[in-house]
């Protein structure tokens, strides 16, 4: 029994039957500046041969990026399929030594995973798919349960304007139709697999309200727009040569985390330590 909710189940049938094969691919693809920078970020802050609790795996670049570099990995996704690919996709590199477990489990429970027992934990995904703040409550205080004193989170977001952003390139005449969920959208971030085929059931964020879920747990490192200027234009990154691409990323990071790019970002970055029990914030 995978003890997910009805919500959960849905979200993981989605990805196993309507969007696997585009999850699979979309980072280094269609999303490179996205897959550049959150690696970066993955080497800078998570050292070598640490211990990894990734909630969320996608479609496992991530997932092998730090096998590759010793960390030892719990995986765990509400999509069975996505799971067993990550898995497989190590086991095919040779890194299966690298994986301590693989969980279908919610990110709101973590139950397989042990308190205190990681050095990091990577919740790349699983955030904007909990459309209750509870939830996403829930899914932080048990990133916080199973990392040590002090431990690592990085966690994802995307900006709530991306939605009416793509809604109005690619169907602005649906403005009149969609007017009544467009304005409750803006209330609540919500959407699901009728208005937002490619993501399914959501919850788009502000970058104030992300920052906000985490203040209680965690002291904040650093937050940042991912793709900073780059947004929709960044899949011309593939053509580019390593040295173009490497200038473009280093202009990427250093406007990441001002104003102006966490504005005109899709993802935001959360970086955060763990508070000890004592340094808990209060509300």
């Amino acid at each position: 029994m995978s003890g997910l909710t009805e919500h959960e189940e849905q979200v993981g049938r989605y990805y196993d039957e309507a969007i696997f094969e585009a999850e699979s691919v979309r980072l280094p693809t269609q999303f490179p500046v996205e897959f550049a920078i959150t690696t970066r970020h993955l080497r800078r802050w998570i050292p070598d041969g640490a211990t990894v609790a990734e909630v969320g795996v996608g479609g496992g670049h991530y997932s092998e990026h730090l096998a590759k570099r010793g960390c030892f990995l719990h995986l765990v996704d509400v999509s069975q399929r996505l799971l067993d690919a990550a898995c497989a996709k190590l086991r095919e590199a040779g890194l299966q030594g690298q994986v301590i477990g693989a969980s279908h489990a919610s990110a709101t429970k973590l139950e397989c995973l042990g308190s205190g027992a990681f050095d990091a934990v990577l919740s790349l995904g699983p955030l904007y798919h909990l459309c209750t703040i509870e939830e996403r409550r829930r899914a932080v205080e048990a990133a916080a349960r199973v990392l040590k004193p002090g431990g690592l989170l990085l966690a994802a977001g995307i900006n709530r304007l991306a939605y009416l952003r793509d809604l109005f390139r690619e169907s602005p005449r649906q403005v009149l139709f969609r007017r009544e969920f467009c304005e409750q959208y803006l209330q609540d971030g919500n959407l699901n697999p009728s208005v937002a085929p490619p993501i399914g059931f959501a919850h788009l964020t502000t970058a104030e309200e992300f920052r906000r879920l985490f203040a209680d747990e965690f002291e904040e490192l650093s937050l940042v727009g991912v793709e900073s200027f780059t947004g929709p234009w960044q899949s011309q990154m593939v053509d580019l040569s390593p040295a173009e691409m490497e200038a473009w990323l280093d202009l990427v990071e250093q406007t990441a985390s001002t104003t102006e790019a966490l504005g005109l970002s899709d993802h935001f970055l959360y970086i955060g330590n763990r508070r000890s029990l004592g340094g808990k914030k209060n509300e």
